[in-house]
């Protein structure tokens, strides 16, 4: 049976940039990789609604930046404006207590007090949403999880993705489809998805619905074209 790899794993450092960019010593390494999870679950749980499709931390010595991808900014921002502050004060207090429980170098190098760099959050709004797998991906979620048929769903997704004139869209959703006793896995393509081009700009994202009746799993890949150009 053929094995698929990650398709933006495979184009790293060809077409697709690391989401997270940072240096640190080799026994820390493992530890700040794992907090960067950390802050993405983090995000994508509280800000279900906001259509995150991204997001990218860049670390200094005395700064965390934290950039958001997202369709609707204006979840996150808040009405007022002020969502960001808060948001940056919360993230620093959750981030400070995160590293006390789990850090081990932390607690041998600051002893009285943890010295955690200032987190820096920008919000970037999407111009066409409908060109970014995440937030189709999401989309899929949403209709499953109004117990919209599954086909009906696909369906739309591809006809938002084909409006937004994209070269090929790929969707799988694997599990109880329609309430059906046995899993199984369906997929529909439409247009190139020339997964094994390394030129080629494909976007990929992984959701998962909860219905009544389990998990359904959602995969989405985009075409968007080909890069001739490496981004290094």
């Amino acid at each position: 049976m053929g094995q698929k790899i990650h398709p933006l794993g495979f184009r790293l450092g060809i077409t697709q940039k690391h989401k997270s960019q940072w240096f640190i010593k080799d026994k820390e390494y493992s530890q700040l990789a794992v907090e960067d999870f950390f802050v993405r679950k983090l995000l994508f749980n509280k800000f279900s609604e906001a259509g995150i499709t991204d997001i990218s931390i860049q670390r200094k010595l005395d700064q965390v930046q934290i950039e958001i991808q997202a369709a609707r900014p204006g979840v996150i921002v808040g009405r007022e404006g002020n969502g960001l502050e808060v948001l940056r004060k919360d993230l620093e207090k959750k981030l400070k207590l995160y590293r006390k429980e789990n850090f081990y170098f932390y607690q041998k190098t600051f002893p009285e007090g943890f010295q955690l760099p200032q987190v820096a959050i920008h919000v970037i709004k999407l111009a066409n949403p409908d060109l970014e797998a995440g937030f189709l991906a999401d989309f899929v979620v949403e209709q499953i999880e109004k117990r919209v048929p599954f086909r009906r769903a696909v369906k739309q997704t591809i006809q938002r993705a084909q409006r937004a004139r994209i070269k090929g869209i790929k969707i799988q959703v694997s599990g109880r489809l329609n309430g059906a006793e046995i899993a199984r896995s369906e997929w529909v393509r439409e247009g190139r998805v020339p997964l094994q081009t390394l030129r080629a700009d494909i976007d990929y994202s992984y959701r998962t619905a909860k219905t009544i009746y389990g998990i359904i799993g959602i995969k989405v890949w985009v075409f968007k074209g080909e890069i001739l150009t490496t981004i290094y």
